[in-house]
């Protein structure tokens, strides 16, 4: 019983319902059993899903208050990285203002 559900029944699984209804299709066809569902619940099943509701487990405000928070760390952890170990400096001098402004008259040749 190597075979994948996906491939006895040659299509794509979207909703875990349809996964778990595969699966047991595929192993009644295995037993050789045939299950007594008769036409009715086999519609009634049909409608149900797609009425499903995805439930984030992270929801989207706040992967993105995420996505903003990792941002700026990586950035000073690079700034920090880069002026401290590569660099000559502190790593902690990547935090003040007179850095930032020896570097900006240093770029801009003052």
């Amino acid at each position: 019983m190597n075979m994948s559900v996906n491939n006895l029944n040659q299509q794509q699984i979207q909703t875990r319902e349809q996964y778990k209804k595969a699966k047991g299709d595929a192993l009644e066809q295995v037993r050789g059993e045939n299950s007594a569902v008769n036409e009715k619940e086999k519609t009634k099943a049909a409608p149900r899903q797609n009425e499903r509701i995805r439930i984030r487990l992270i929801p989207i405000w706040l992967r993105l208050l995420l996505l903003a928070v990792f941002t700026v760390v990586s950035l000073v952890a690079g700034a920090a990285i880069g002026y401290g170990v590569i660099g000559d400096g502190k790593p902690s001098d990547v935090l003040k203002e007179s850095t930032w402004t020896h570097i900006r008259d240093l770029v801009q040749k003052k």
